[in-house]
């Protein structure tokens, strides 16, 4: 994700990387030699947070930090602001926090901190989406009424590092891990163009979750092999795929609906994203593998070397394979980081934010209660601020 980042940076003309921080330094140098070979900035490696927020030639921090540290990183930045550093910014990868009494402690540390601050959504600023919701808002909804279906899903195979597959430590499964991106581009596509992030409201969630591939024996070995022992599907299994539904009116009580799936179970070339708008007259489709170009290899091709060269997450490199010419820009990266970079130069504050990131959280904590207790559940329920899922549970 880092490295997406980074590589994006390249299409942002406002600001440069001056800095990389990493508990383990030899992550935080080959990141920060990346950003100097791409020339997006003389960034250099830092030995802690509060060395890095103190520089005063770092104005904002991006914070991409693994789930089970996102409050303490937050804390020793929020910390060192009080210690007189001056950032002007703090803007943080999806998700906001592993449940939503993290979320909260979230927002609190920013608005102790006094600065702008961000929600990292990459797949809202994806330019096929944009462009798609634009042309089906101006040339649909405009005469035949708004839309009332979006779906959206993410799959693949499962996430590259260990502490991704282990509940307690990423907050759940794949439904948190990647959901938060398809509940809120449900959302942003039956938003209208301009309008404020609470003109549309949640009523309903209901929830499904299961272990279909890596609670099998076969697979449970294969995971510890490929990650950690830590990683034990057979006796402490998370969610390998997910499926939500959530019900939301406008100001006027229209219902409308977001249908979310996702799943790390997936076996195809590699990252699939799908998003779809239907409205009275009009629908919309996206998928990120439909790209203009296509590779084949035989069979008799048996050295190459595994990797992720022609697509994030792919799983083969033999047959055919699409490629996705530059998913920096493809998956919204570049687009987001270019938004940013001028909301907080120019003193805006987004309304993608710390609280924007709080209401995924509470969405997805929803859908979890929903699919543990095999119930729709009402908006809002009472108790989400001491639930934490079932898969996060040791």
């Amino acid at each position: 994700m880092t490295r997406f980042h980074i590589r994006s940076w390249e299409a942002v003309r406002d600001a440069d990387i001056r800095g990389i921080y990493s508990p383990t330094r030899a992550n935080a140098e080959d990141a920060a030699m990346l950003a100097r070979s791409l020339r997006v900035g003389d960034a250099r490696a830092f030995g802690s947070i509060e060395a890095m927020v103190a520089d005063e030639s770092i104005d904002c921090i991006w914070l991409c930090g693994p789930n089970f540290a996102r409050v303490e990183n937050m804390e020793r930045i929020v910390a060192a602001i009080k210690q007189g550093a001056t950032l002007k910014a703090i803007a943080c990868e999806k998700p906001l926090a592993r449940n939503a009494a993290e979320a909260a402690r979230m927002v609190q540390l920013v608005e102790e901190a006094g600065v702008l601050h961000g929600y990292l959504e990459n797949q809202l600023f994806a330019p096929s989406l944009e462009r798609g919701k634009q042309i089906v808002w101006a040339r649909g909804a405009a005469f035949a009424g708004r839309p009332y279906l979006a779906r959206a899903a993410e799959e693949h195979a499962g996430p590259h590092m260990p502490w991704f597959w282990q509940g307690d430590l990423q907050g759940g499964g794949v439904l948190n891990d990647m959901m938060c991106h398809s509940l809120e581009v449900g959302r942003y596509l039956l938003t209208k163009p301009g309008a404020p992030r609470d003109s549309i409201r949640p009523v309903k969630v209901s929830a499904q979750i299961a272990s279909l591939k890596w609670s099998r024996p076969d697979y449970v070995k294969q995971l510890q092999g490929v990650m950690s022992e830590k990683v034990d599907y057979a006796r402490h299994p998370a969610e390998d795929f997910a499926r939500a539904s959530v019900t939301y009116v406008d100001e006027k009580g229209t219902p409308m609906i977001v249908e979310a799936t996702t799943s790390w179970s997936f076996v195809g070339a590699g990252l699939r994203l799908t998003m779809e708008l239907l409205g009275p007259e009009y629908s919309m489709s996206v998928s990120t593998l439909d790209g203009g170009t296509k590779v084949f290899f035989s069979r008799r091709l048996r050295e190459q070397q595994t990797g992720e060269d022609l697509i994030e997450k792919q799983n083969a490199e033999q047959g055919l394979m699409p490629i996705v010419g530059n998913e920096a820009a493809e998956y919204g990266y570049e687009n987001e980081n270019r938004a940013f970079t001028r909301w907080f130069l120019d003193g805006v504050q987004p309304e993608l934010n710390f609280h924007a990131g709080r209401d995924v959280t509470e969405l997805l904590m929803a859908c979890y209660m929903s699919a543990e207790e095999e119930r729709v559940i009402e908006w809002k329920p009472a108790n989400l601020l001491s639930y934490v899922p079932l898969p996060a549970r040791r």
